[in-house]
């Protein structure tokens, strides 16, 4: 599971399967997760756990970083042929 970015106690990341998916990552803190789309622009997908300060805390730092995450995705992922 590649990890995209690390900030504070938040790691972004996304699993190498996840490729046939739209873009999104998955952020956990302890045992903390959520995901979040990334087009066309940062959604929260699904929260387990996080209070909503924390995720606008979390979507913050996914805003100013969302250049880089997507090209983690892209650059892990371009290889990857969706099933037809």
């Amino acid at each position: 599971m590649p990890t995209a970015l690390r900030v504070g106690p938040y790691r972004f990341y996304f699993y190498s399967y996840d490729c046939g998916e739209p873009r999104h990552m998955h952020v956990d803190r302890e045992n903390l997760s959520a995901k979040f789309w990334l087009d066309p622009d940062v959604t929260l997908a699904e929260n387990y756990g996080y209070s909503r300060k924390e995720l606008r805390d979390i979507e913050r730092i996914m805003q100013e970083n969302l250049e880089r995450l997507r090209y983690a995705w892209d650059d892990f992922c371009s290889g990857y042929s969706r099933p037809t």
